[in-house]
């Protein structure tokens, strides 16, 4: 299923660590906090878990979410929708 990652952090190591984390699973940066991919169920449940066990839950928030193609196919994207220096052509390619 396609995952978006959505995240506001306050600790540089903890930011770091999801970023590699969300690389690591197979997700691609579309914005400076925020990742797109396509993950298996599995996949998903066990990206959660690890990143709730990473973040401050008292001051960190992070937002996983799973998309179908048709939904993301429907979404309005506005302005500069993808970052152009993290995201090629190739990525956006993969999911439109």
């Amino acid at each position: 299923m396609l995952t978006w990652v959505i995240y506001d952090i306050t600790s540089n190591k903890i930011r770091n660590n999801v970023i590699r984390k969300c690389k690591n699973v197979g997700l691609y940066r579309v914005q400076k906090s925020v990742f797109l991919g396509d993950l298996e169920d599995n996949k998903f449940d066990e990206l959660v878990l690890e990143l709730d066990s990473m973040i401050n839950t008292e001051k960190d928030s992070v937002y996983v979410f799973p998309m179908s193609k048709s939904e993301l196919n429907k979404a309005g994207l506005l302005g500069q929708a993808f970052d152009k220096e993290l995201v090629t052509d190739e990525i956006i390619s993969k999911f439109f």
